[in-house]
């Protein structure tokens, strides 16, 4: 019998508030996986902070210091040390490359902290995201988990969740709201997909 233990991979740029979300989801018995690797294209991400105070391995990875194609096969070359069963976008600002969208199939997701395909998109991140929420007049937003593919916010929906926003006086507000269905929805979609409730495909 084969009991090992699902793994995955959080690729973040940021402070990693999601990673930490993941990380308490497991320590709590909420979801059952290990995070195999945390990488991020930002070498003062807190992210790899967090990865770091617990004794995960930290991975610094940016294009901007490779010669073209070698940061797809260092990407690569980690992925075959690590053998990840999903990637799992957490706040990470850069598209994942095509041939790695090739050899991930279906095994690569991301969360985005609006209703989908409403504000998203190239410079779709953070504050812009709920800054363009605030503007239109919403009073409903919400959270997406989405397949990644080789655009921005356009890869198969896989699960949604709507957030009344109608309190909400500022997108500072909006944002500070959100965040939490963000750290309760994450961990909880991605236990969805290891026990098969959710199936990945395009």
């Amino acid at each position: 019998m084969n009991d090992r233990k699902f793994r995955i991979a959080v690729f973040a740029s940021g402070r990693g508030s999601n990673l930490q979300a993941i990380i308490d989801a497991i320590s709590h018995k909420k979801l059952n996986c290990e995070i195999c690797f945390v990488l991020s294209n930002n070498s003062k991400a807190f992210a790899l902070e967090i990865a770091r105070n617990n004794n995960i391995p930290a991975i610094h990875l940016s294009e901007k210091n490779f010669h073209k194609d070698n940061f797809v096969n260092s990407l690569i070359d980690v992925l075959d040390q690590y053998m990840p069963d999903l990637i799992v976008l957490a706040g990470y600002m850069k598209l994942i490359p095509e041939s790695i969208l090739k050899i991930c199939r279906n095994k690569i997701i991301n969360i985005h902290p609006a209703l989908l395909p409403k504000h998203g998109g190239q410079g779709m991140y953070g504050m812009n995201v709920h800054r363009s929420v605030f503007q239109a007049g919403e009073k409903i937003s919400g959270v997406t988990v989405h397949l990644v593919n080789e655009k921005y916010d356009e890869g198969k929906i896989i699960f949604q969740k709507e957030v009344d926003i109608s309190d909400c006086k500022s997108p500072e507000e909006i944002a500070e709201k959100i965040l939490k269905y963000e750290h309760e929805l994450y961990p909880y979609v991605i236990q969805k997909i290891i026990d098969k409730e959710i199936i990945l495909s395009e």
